[in-house]
């Protein structure tokens, strides 16, 4: 035990770990097993330099709001040639007055800690639906001593993971494609496309779990990147101090810079046939693959574009994408949602992951590949994947051995550091937040991207109301979408391959093509030959002629989600809620009257109809009966 278990020969997890909160240190190690450091004991509160910031990952900041979160987090190798060390924490909160055996050093009212389990793979769900039984079990027992607990957790989990290869059915345990289809509906498409670009993505959200929740999901969605993508995603060098760290510095000026990202955010309609300007690729690598630092981007002083594009105003001159103009005569059918033309194949479905014959090792990328070359080498040669940040890993947003991240945070202070970020992912708001309107334009969606969005979008919103099979079925379930996506990284790589890959790729958007083909992942797989494209269909699984449904999908998701429409919405919204109001107060002033009048009016027949009723003879009433 005392190798700590870090031999390749042993088990999938490495060490369970309880971190508490002391009301002098601060979060600090209490425990571990097998220990932390070699001539140490279990007790020990020592931790390996790579490891300083563990505490803090493992008992997050803010945890005290809550009665018990998880959390997802990642680890730098121990050596230089190792790989991604994955975390998963159970936090949880107990009364100390309701301890059994109360220590010491326990003076606050609450007890605060956090059982973790560092592990070799990315087996988050399991490892977190084993872990919260037993952190349960830890603190019923109301004694902390009680350790025997954590060390049959260890031996159970390398017994029970040891032999286990990493398949879908485990990986993906917890993260519901469908919930963050829901969420964030067409959007999501947007996500997929900017991690695509590598670019620095800030998840926020708070509690944790909500947070790397959302972010691993949609990681999930890239073909084979939770089984081997991500193990070189947090290769970083901490600080050699915390008390090293730079204060954050709260921006509250400029707050007004961020527009929330629209599939309408273009002012020019030909933007899907125009490049961007060479300069804003910002992640672009040399040949060798050395790491530069980032170009340093002045604050945007303007206004963003205009949201208003010519599909708001409906200029049938928009419909051409950039490609040869079809003739919308013959799209006469007024669709209310996008019905499938005979030339998309929307129906094909790709092969499952499990079905691509196994996996190599990648000659450039180093990673484990499989036939068509997947997963990309995104979280590589310091891209990094951090689902939790915690505050004393600030520095790293600005480090310029990090060439972008994708990373989680709770703390407001992350996200009011907006210029270290390309973009912040509101998760409780499904508001996808960017600075640059360069970029925005770039990530905009095509029309045959709008309908593979809205086609995943009905399938998932059609099947929910059931509640024995919801999630369960095949179409519109989490494999089912996993699957689209991999259809359409598919058909976007294999495009590329083509003679005449500029037509084909146009329908994916061509200021994002433009920027996409200067990155590091798309540059190591294009440098390599992956046999099994060429039976993958080259083009845009939604490409097709356009109709007026596209004219009608358009126009919604530009209401919806630009400036301009929400600004509209608004408006709508006060002007109907004034005419309502408006509407109550005459209709209870004209009422009022109305009703006086006719009880004065009844009054009055009443005086004439009693008198007759009462002194005149009875006449019956005329036969008005009509014959035929």
């Amino acid at each position: 035990m005392e190798s700590h278990g870090r031999d390749e020969g042993k088990g999938p997890v490495l060490h369970i770990v309880v971190v508490g909160f002391h009301h002098k240190k601060g979060c600090q190690v209490e425990f571990s097993y097998p220990p932390l450091m070699p001539d140490e004991g279990h007790d020990s509160s020592l931790l390996p330099e790579e490891w300083r910031y563990l505490p803090f990952l493992a008992l997050p900041d803010g945890a005290h709001n809550y009665q018990e979160d998880t959390v997802f987090f990642h680890l730098p190798p121990l050596s230089g040639d190792g790989k991604c060390v994955y975390g998963v924490s159970c936090y949880r909160q107990i009364e100390a007055k309701a301890l059994k055996v109360r220590q010491a050093d326990v003076t606050r009212e609450t007890v605060q800690k956090s059982v973790c389990v560092l592990s070799r793979v990315p087996l988050y769900g399991l490892l977190q639906a084993k872990l919260q039984l037993i952190t349960h079990a830890y603190f019923e027992e109301k004694d902390f001593s009680q350790i025997s607990i954590l060390k049959e957790l260890y031996d159970h989990m390398n017994g029970s993971l040891g032999g286990s290869a990493l398949d879908g059915s485990q990986v993906y345990l917890g993260l519901s494609a469908r919930d963050l289809i829901l969420h964030f509906r067409h959007k999501v498409l947007i996500l997929f496309k900017l991690i695509l670009l590598e670019k620095k993505v800030l998840f926020y959200i708070s509690p944790v779990s909500r947070l790397v929740g959302a972010l691993m999901t949609v990681l999930s969605l890239f073909p084979g990147m939770m089984e081997h993508g991500l193990v070189d995603s947090s290769h970083y060098k901490p600080r050699s101090s915390v008390s090293e760290e730079l204060p954050l510095k709260e921006s509250v000026s400029g707050g007004e810079e961020f527009v929330s990202v629209s599939v309408s955010d273009v002012a020019d309609p030909n933007l899907e046939g125009t490049a961007p300007p060479a300069g804003d690729s910002g992640n672009s690598t040399e040949g060798n693959h050395l790491l530069k630092p980032p170009a340093s981007s002045s604050p945007v002083s303007a206004s963003p574009v205009s949201s208003e594009s010519d599909w708001e105003t409906l200029d049938p001159g928009v419909l051409e994408e950039g490609g040869p103009k079809e003739s919308p005569e013959k799209e006469e059918e007024l669709l209310d949602t996008f019905d499938s033309q005979p030339g998309v194949p929307i129906t094909v479905q790709p092969q499952a992951v499990t079905g691509q014959g196994g996996v190599t090792q990648g000659l450039v990328s180093g990673l484990e590949e499989d036939q068509y070359g997947l997963p990309l080498a995104i979280f590589t040669k310091g891209y990094l994947c951090l689902p939790y940040m915690a505050l004393q890993q600030h520095h790293l947003l600005s480090d310029v051995a990090v060439r972008g991240f994708v990373a989680g945070a709770t703390n407001i202070l992350f996200r009011q550091q907006r210029h270290l970020s390309d973009a912040v992912i509101e998760v409780e708001e499904a508001q996808i937040q960017i600075q640059d309107p360069e970029l925005r334009k770039t990530l905009s969606l095509t029309t045959a991207d709008l309908r593979f969005a809205d086609y995943l979008v009905k399938h998932v919103t059609d099947n929910r109301d059931d509640v024995f099979l919801d999630g369960t079925g095949w179409e519109g379930g989490d494999e089912w979408i996993r699957a689209q996506f991999t259809l359409y990284l598919h058909s976007l790589l294999s495009s590329t391959l083509q003679p005449d890959s500029d037509r084909l790729l146009a329908d994916f958007g061509v200021p994002f093509i433009t920027a996409w083909k200067i990155t590091h992942s798309f540059r190591v797989w294009s440098s390599n030959k992956h046999v099994a494209m060429s039976s993958i269909t080259p083009g845009h699984p939604f490409h097709g002629q356009y109709s007026v449904a596209d004219v009608k999908l358009r126009l919604s998701h530009s209401v919806q989600n630009s400036e301009r429409g929400k600004k509209l919405g608004n408006a709508m919204m006060t002007t109907s809620r004034s005419m309502v109001q408006t509407g109550k107060a005459v209709g209870h002033t004209v009422g009022g009257a109305l009703n006086s009048a006719k009880s004065a009016m009844s009054s009055w027949f009443s005086t004439l109809a009693h008198p007759a009723l009462a002194t005149g003879p009875e006449v019956s009433e005329p036969n008005t009966e009509t014959k035929p």
